[in-house]
């Protein structure tokens, strides 16, 4: 059955200039229980829209004389921004899709279209969502393997709407944002709602290994590819076939893997290292980055063809600074979720530590906020996260345990800020280039790496 479950039988706008089709959608919704309104150009729709008549669902042509279907929509979404639009289009046009995405569009649907598909389209724009909601706005949506994704911000609302229906069109993802933002829980959400759900999920994180070892990683090797290679290994884009892979911090991949990878992207298909036989593959990819995009392109870090190829659709997370109505919910969802898995009392959350916590930048995002939580649990003791001297909230946490303070614990101090502080001094004279800066520092890429994480240095720390 089509009819939702509302009070009231939920309206349905169909703006089309065939009359035919307007007669197919009614005969179709009208005996659901649907009220059906008809009219024949985006001009008529808006002119309703204007004088106040908002349908709970508008069935909206993509391809009409006058005003087209974009063009309407933007127009009706200036006028009221909260109405719930379905495109229809004869046209599986990718491009179109995504720009009706932009412009905010519910969802997509192919002409002809049978009852059942507008079904599927309808329900979940007139039923409550399937997860927990609350009165506030907030959500906490269980993705599985402990992972959550939870706000109160209409903008991460938005942005997570934009993910569901992005997921429904095979076009690669690039997901931009501070460290920490919940870029991987994004990936993760487009990949759950797809239809590659059911299949397999990777993550490869770029600047964790070297070029040679990154290589064989994504692409697999032949037995004698190199000293060692003794047997056939598979890479990420065999391993992941219909499934999606992550590429999380690409601007780190070599220029010459990012060639490689571009030719994938085009063609569908590599050469396992030392092999001769061409792999088919079928993959969706979803590339991630910290670091501002027109800048990797500026000073070469990241290709610009394979930016454009990875673009098909960018999201833009905030960082926590600007969404600070998730702060309280965020709080609360780590202390209960770490003090289960801690096996101990979860803290009370007083007025004034929220204050404070909402008052705090968080430069390490909720990354960082995830593991000051770790820290007040293990330490039973709940104290600010805001510290002058050093650029970690967990830091802060630590060094407030004790009202003694002993020579170790000075040195230990000075030794930590001091690493802070030549570690930012290096990434500054190498323009945030990570490697160049471990290779100044005398330490291994690796271990920088680490450092980074420990102190969640982000280009704003130390500004």
């Amino acid at each position: 059955m089509l009819s939702p479950k509302f009070e009231s039988p939920a309206n349905v706008l169909v703006v089309d200039d065939e009359q035919a089709m307007q007669a197919y959608a009614r005969a179709l919704l009208e005996p659901q229980g649907y009220q059906v309104e008809t009219v024949g150009s985006g001009a008529d729709a808006l002119f309703r829209v204007r004088r106040g008549h908002s349908p709970d669902v508008v069935l909206l042509d993509m391809l009409m004389p006058g005003l087209n279907g974009l063009q309407t929509l933007e127009q009706m979404h200036q006028v009221d921004p909260a109405l719930k639009v379905v495109m229809l289009s004869c046209v599986s046009d990718s491009r179109k899709i995504v720009e009706a995405m932009r412009l905010g569009a519910a969802d997509y649907i192919s002409k002809p279209f049978r009852k059942d598909d507008l079904q599927i389209v309808l329900q979940p724009l007139l039923v409550a969502p399937p997860r927990q909601q609350h009165s506030t706005g907030e959500i906490t949506e269980d993705l599985g393997n402990g992972v959550f994704f939870v706000t109160a911000t209409p903008e991460m609302h938005k942005l997570r709407a934009q993910a569901e229906l992005v997921a429904q069109v095979d076009i690669p993802v690039l997901l931009l944002g501070e460290s920490g933002t919940g870029k991987e829980i994004f990936a993760r959400i487009i990949h759950l709602v797809s239809p590659r759900a059911h299949e397999p999920f990777l993550k490869v994180n770029c600047a964790a290994l070297p070029e040679d070892l990154l290589e064989s990683e994504l692409f697999g090797y032949e037995p004698g590819a190199f000293t060692g290679a003794t047997q056939v290994k598979p890479g990420k884009f065999e391993l992941c076939n219909k499934g999606t892979i992550l590429l999380d911090e690409i601007g780190e991949m070599s220029p010459t893997l990012q060639a490689k990878l571009l030719h994938v992207l085009q063609d569908q298909q590599f050469s396992r290292l030392g092999g001769r036989g061409v792999i088919h593959t079928d993959v969706r990819v979803i590339a991630a980055t910290n670091v501002p995009i027109q800048q990797a392109i500026a000073t070469k870090r990241l290709r610009e063809d394979l930016y454009y190829r990875l673009s098909g659709f960018t999201f833009r997370l905030p960082p926590l600074r600007e969404r600070k109505d998730d702060i309280a919910i965020l709080l609360r969802h780590f202390m209960a979720t770490l003090a289960e898995r801690y096996a101990c009392p979860a803290l009370p959350i007083s007025p004034a530590v929220l204050e404070a916590c909402v008052s705090y930048p968080w430069p390490g995002n909720v990354r960082e906020m995830e593991n000051f939580i770790k820290r007040c649990l293990v330490l039973q003791e709940f104290t600010s996260p805001i510290s002058a001297n050093a650029p970690r909230a967990a830091e802060n946490a630590a060094r407030s345990r004790s009202q003694v303070s002993g020579l170790k614990s000075v040195a230990r101090s000075a030794r930590e800020e001091a690493e802070v502080c030549a570690i930012i001094r290096a990434l500054k004279e190498t323009n945030w280039h990570r490697k160049q800066a471990a290779e100044r520092l005398k330490i291994s890429y690796k271990a920088l790496l680490y450092k980074i994480r420990e102190y969640a240095i982000e280009p704003s720390t130390g500004s």
